[in-house]
This record gives structure tokens, C-alpha cells and sequence, in this order.
């Protein structure tokens, strides 16, 4: 079974997300340029709301995962509360992240983001108290050679990682490895994980985000600012900095979808557990907002329109009915005209397609207004929408587990 997300949300003067150069991004799309949100972007600001979620800040705490190269910093934290000393610490968690090839640079820092729950954290941090003094005999000797040190510097990443792989006990090894077991983490469910050094501890995504385009032609404005140091003599040279700020103002539509079954498996068949990562996934991307800019710009702008589909199968992204880019008219604005043309698309979709698949439907619209082809699926408000999603979703998955 499948959920879908369909969003039309228009942003105020922004640049929510940005190039390498500072511009808002972009693409090309139906022939003509489209403002652009990355995946990414959205994925980040969703994973961020994740920890104010209601769910997740209560009943579910542990259940998150973190991004970080500073895991080395984390797990020795954590011994320190135990009472160990931090340079012996140090010395074991490294041997440790050796050990299972996660080793680290010079800055004491991993090679990649590594993305790991809460309790994988714990359980690598449990481990490395367990077997403390085995890992502590395996540490390397405080000094070196100085030939020692340049043919260490020398010396490849992969020959390493052997290295500090072999120099651990295979018992321990596997103590370690099976800590990384994605700790039943919410966000690392739906949004996945790759390991390059440990691809039997990859986690695959239950969610798909697409980048959100503009339904309609956009181009790029700037803004030209001045300011003025506040404590200066009566020089009237004119301003103290100036520059430019790019930015652009657009109706998105956002795509997004869940594979329950992909995220049930990634959450150990914990069905109470993937109900509310469905709940908090849906809260998440109607409320997450990207912050770029946001100080100087305040976009803050909610969705005018939500339409979420439960279905068995066949995904359907409705980018193209906005192939031929939504212009305002004196009736309607670009809002009501982009979330007209979805309807209108949807309405094609399913006369060719069917709609036999699809299960449950349900939207929110700003105006109040009903859709003649999404066939009465109006509710009013979002506490409705996700009630009626998740009545359709718990239906599934109590039928799975008789």
C-alpha cells in the first residue's frame, strides 16, 4: 500500500533554497524556467520539525535519528557520563569505528555523514563499554616514529580500514555491527541510508520527495540593500555596506509518497510505530518550511491545498498538468487556477488509468472550495485529513497482521 501527497503552496518573496551562486534554484520545465525547491531542502526542514512533533517529543522520543561526522565526539560523551576517562575513550571508540571500517580523519571526524538512530548511538556507546578493555589493548601506541607517521599518512584509506578491521576481534566486530540495526528511527525509515563501507547496513527509503517546481514561468528579481554603521561621525558619504540579494516568488506543487509496507519493514514491523511515523510524516510535510533567507525575506506561508491518496499501487506525480505553465486571470489568481488544473488532471488521469487502486482520498482547500472531480473527498482541516488517512492505513495493517 501507498500514500501520496499533493501540494500547492505558494511563497511570498524568498530564496528558500539556494545555488552554489547565491540565486534561487531553478530548472526548466514544459519548455519554459520553473522556480525549484530541492528534495533535499524539503527532506531537511521535514526531518527538523520531526523533533517538535507531538508524537515524537512524547511517546516516541528515541525514535529519531541524527546526521553527524562527529560520532566519535558522541560515544565519548557518553562514556564520560559512565565514569571513563575521555583519552582512554577516545582510544576505544576509535578502535571500534575501525573496526567495523567507519574510520576517521585527521580532524577526528568520519569520511561521510553517517545517519543513525538514537538507539544505535546508545548501543555502539554500550558496546564500547562492554568490551572496553579488549578495545583499549588493541589501541595504537600513544607515540610514533616519525617514519612511522609519514608511511601511516601514506598509506591508503582501503589498506587502513583493513587494518583496523583485523587489529579487532571478529566477536566484536559483529557486537558492533549488529548495534547498526537502524534503531527503529522514524526519519531513518522513510528517508533511508547508505553506508558505503557496510552496504549490508543500508537502510532503503520508504519515501520518494520530489523537488517542487513552480506551476507557472518565473524569472529571478533582485534586491538591492544599503546599510549604515550606527556609530559615525557626521560624514554624509553615503552607506557603510551595500549589495544584492537574489530572490523569486512562486506557487510550488510538491509531490511526495510513502510505501507503507517498504517503512513497516524498516521499523521491525512495529505497526503502532509506523502509523505515527504516517502521521508525523504527513504534519511534517504540510507544516516544514525551508529556512533559507527566511530573517530577511519571513516566508511563511502555509499550503493552500493538500490531497492525499491512499492507493494499492501505480504512483502518480501530477507535475504535468502543469506542463503548460498556470497564468492568473481576472477570475481567478495562480493559486485557484493551479489547484483547478490538478482537478482537472486528476480527473484525465483516472478516466484513462481508473481509479480502482486507490483506496482513500481526502483534501484540504483554503478557499472552501469543492473540487468537481476529486468526488466530495473535502474535509475540513488537517487533523481531519491525516484522521481519515490513518483510519485507512490502520485498516491495512491490522488486515496484515491477522
Amino acid at each position: 500500500m501507498l500514500i501520496e501527497l499533493h501540494i500547492i503552496q505558494n511563497f511570498a518573496p524568498s530564496n528558500l533554497n539556494r545555488s552554489d551562486t547565491g540565486s534561487p534554484k531553478d530548472c526548466e520545465f514544459g519548455g519554459v524556467r520553473r522556480a525549484r525547491v530541492s528534495s533535499q531542502c524539503f527532506k531537511r526542514a521535514m526531518r527538523d520539525y520531526f523533533k517538535a512533533d507531538p508524537l515524537f517529543a512524547t511517546a516516541h522520543k528515541d525514535k529519531l535519528a541524527t546526521r553527524t561526522k562527529r560520532l566519535l565526539d558522541t560515544v565519548v560523551a557518553i562514556l564520560r557520563e559512565k565514569g571513563r576517562d575521555e583519552t582512554e575513550a577516545r582510544r576505544v571508540v576509535e578502535n571500534a569505528l575501525n573496526g567495523v571500517k567507519l574510520t576517521l580523519k585527521e580532524d577526528d571526524k568520519t569520511q561521510y555523514l553517517l545517519f543513525l538512530g538514537q538507539q544505535e548511538i546508545a548501543a555502539i556507546a554500550d558496546s564500547c563499554e562492554r568490551y572496553f578493555a579488549d578495545l583499549l589493548g588493541v589501541a595504537l601506541p600513544e607515540a610514533q616514529s616519525q617514519n612511522e607517521q609519514i608511511r601511516a599518512r601514506r598509506s591508503s584509506a582501503r589498506d587502513t580500514k583493513r587494518a583496523g578491521k583485523d587489529a579487532v576481534p571478529k566477536e566484536i566486530r559483529d557486537a558492533f555491527e549488529k548495534a547498526l540495526d537502524g534503531g527503529k528511527a522514524a526519519d531513518l525509515a522513510l528517508f533511508g541510508r547508505m553506508l558505503a563501507d557496510l552496504p549490508q547496513k543500508n537502510i532503503d527509503a520508504a519515501t520518494q520527495v520530489a523537488h517542487a517546481i513552480s506551476t507557472h514561468k518565473t524569472g529571478i528579481e533582485f534586491d538591492f540593500y544599503t546599510a549604515v554603521d550606527d556609530i559615525r561621525s557626521e560624514d554624509t558619504e553615503g552607506a557603510d555596506m551595500l549589495g544584492t540579494v537574489e530572490f523569486n516568488s512562486a506557487c510550488f506543487y510538491r509531490y511526495a509518497n510513502i510505501d507503507i509496507g517498504q517503512l513497516q519493514k524498516n521499523l521491525d514491523n512495529d505497526a503502532e510505530l509506523t502509523r505515527a511515523t504516517i502521521e508525523a510524516f504527513i504534519r511534517a510535510a504540510i507544516a516544514a518550511i525551508p529556512t533559507g533567507k527566511q530573517n530577511s525575506m519571513a516566508a511563511q506561508n502555509p499550503p493552500s491545498f493538500v490531497l492525499a491518496v491512499v492507493r494499492e499501487s501505480e504512483l502518480w506525480s501530477l507535475a504535468n498538468a502543469f506542463v503548460k505553465p498556470v497564468r492568473p486571470t481576472t477570475e481567478s489568481d495562480v493559486v485557484e487556477t493551479s489547484i483547478r488544473r490538478l482537478d482537472q488532471y486528476w480527473q484525465q488521469l483516472t478516466t484513462v488509468y481508473g481509479d480502482e487502486q486507490i483506496k482513500e482520498k481526502a483534501y484540504i482547500n483554503l478557499s472552501g472550495e469543492d473540487l468537481p472531480n476529486l468526488n466530495g473527498a473535502r474535509v475540513e482541516g488537517v487533523k481531519k485529513l491525516i484522521e481519515t488517512i490513518s483510519a485507512a492505513v490502520t485498516c491495512q495493517l491490522e488486515g496484515q497482521t491477522r
